[in-house]
């Protein structure tokens, strides 16, 4: 069974905070769905599944995809994905904020992550120099 500490020292290791923000200058000709993408994740082999599915049952969200990786040298693997907006806020997030994580890169991408979350719920998004001012909050993540 999973607990905090582990799913923390996981995440340290192999999870990720993200967020597409669409640039204004070229968002007119480029087709994306969303102004603002926030994204929590982990990829693991394929072999190590269970792991993913233990997190989504943990959580109660997210989804597991599978990732076929025909590179040289690479293992198919398994994405825990969680983009919904509302699991991020209400579940993820306060996970994150109650178990510390401890690289410190790692934390500052939380950190950058939350800040975007909190601009998105905010509206910010909705306006080009919104937009512009969240991507370049973006620039400072990993």
């Amino acid at each position: 069974m999973l607990n905090a500490d582990y799913i923390v020292g996981l995440v340290d290791g192999e999870g990720s905070f993200t967020f597409h923000v669409k640039d204004p200058e070229t968002g007119r000709r480029v087709k994306r769905r969303a102004k603002a993408e926030p994204r929590f994740y982990l990829k693991l082999v394929e072999k190590d599944k269970e792991v993913l599915d233990g997190l989504k049952a943990y959580f109660g969200c997210g989804n597991v995809y599978f990732q076929k990786d025909t590179r040289p040298n690479h293992q198919n693997c398994y994405r825990y994905e969680v983009a919904g907006r509302d699991d991020l806020r209400k579940t993820i997030i306060p996970f994150f904020l109650k178990h510390r994580l401890q690289f410190p890169s790692k934390r500052n991408d939380f950190e950058i992550f939350r800040k975007l979350m909190k601009m998105v719920a905010a509206g910010v998004h909705l306006t080009d120099s919104g937009l512009r001012e969240m991507r370049e909050l973006q620039k400072k993540m990993h």
